[in-house]
């Protein structure tokens, strides 16, 4: 009888003295009450109770986790159904408070999560959703952040996975996108189309441009050749009158020979003409041979008089 009632005593004693200790890991706080009443926080660590009068009721880690949001079904501004899921990242700051503020922490914040990102996409059209991504996940922020601080809980950040359409209206937007893609195409075809005929017409009209100044150009100096052409024969016919006057000056007897050259140069222009491919008639008196000489002999004979006043005036 002694014996059982001394292992009875060793027992007890024995499960006492292991429900006077409690280890907390790093990262976790748990909560004690005493007889049903909040006493104290234990920290990382070993930390001494006492025996049958207290009880560790929560023990959780302070680490940022992670609550997985499950896509919820939402309605636009503009009447669009969508599916929207989201991830929170989250952690506990004041242990006792999200102990006794709330009821199953976890899902208190999912159905708030829900509920807002509900109201915020309630708030935008179709289109801004999309775009507005970013600025819907920082007002989701600001607002969890705001209604969990009395559970001592900090949202440290949300972000909006997908945003997913009813099936016919993500057939409407690739129909839509569709005829946007083939009208931008059509406008840039256009305005290429455009950018191609204005340059080429701007090279025509350069090109004319040139080709006028060209031709402008080989006008005038072809006129300057012709120009000085005309000087230069009238300076070497002046020059060969200026000899053929000396010539006669000194030599009387040249009046004879220049008779016959200009006789026979007469004669050997009509060969000339007459001898030509094209079919010419040619009248030609003989008798006015010697009247065209005896005319030749007057300019000469003028020459020679207009020589000897100038020389006599000098």
């Amino acid at each position: 009888m002694n014996q059982i009632f001394l292992l009875i005593m060793l027992a007890l004693g024995g499960s006492a003295i292991a429900g006077s200790t409690r280890v907390v890991k790093t990262g976790e706080q748990a909560l004690v009450e005493n007889l049903g009443i909040y006493k104290r926080k234990l920290d990382p660590g070993l930390n001494f109770l006492v025996p049958f009068l207290d009880k560790v009721v929560y023990q959780e880690t302070i680490r940022e986790r992670v609550l997985d949001i499950p896509p919820q079904p939402c309605i636009t501004r503009d009447n669009v159904s969508i599916t929207v899921d989201a991830v929170v990242y989250w952690r506990i700051m004041d242990m006792e408070r999200a102990y006794y503020k709330v009821q199953d922490i976890q899902t208190a914040m999912v159905n708030l999560v829900l509920t807002q990102i509900r109201s915020e996409v309630g708030k935008l059209e179709l289109d801004e959703t999309f775009s507005a991504r970013a600025q819907l996940s920082v007002i989701l922020l600001e607002e969890l952040d705001e209604a969990t601080d009395p559970w001592g809980v900090k949202v440290t950040r949300i972000e909006l996975r997908d945003i997913i359409p009813a099936p016919a209206v993500q057939e409407a937007m690739e129909l839509q996108m569709s005829a946007e893609r083939k009208k931008r195409a059509a406008i840039l075809n256009s305005e290429g189309e455009k950018e191609a005929a204005v340059n080429s017409a701007k090279g025509r009209a350069e090109a004319q441009i040139l080709q006028a100044e060209a031709m402008q150009k080989s006008t005038v100096l072809k006129a300057q050749a012709d120009r000085q052409q005309q000087v230069l024969r009238s300076q070497a016919t002046a020059e060969s009158l200026q000899i053929i006057g000396k010539v006669l000056e000194n030599d009387p007897q040249a009046k004879e020979a220049l008779q016959f050259l200009l006789a026979q140069n007469y004669i050997d222009m009509g060969m000339s003409i007459g001898s030509s491919n094209s079919s010419k008639v040619m009248f030609m008196d003989p008798r006015s041979i010697p009247a065209s000489i005896e005319g030749m002999k007057a300019i000469v004979s003028d020459s020679e008089k207009l020589d000897t006043l100038s020389l006599n005036k000098g």
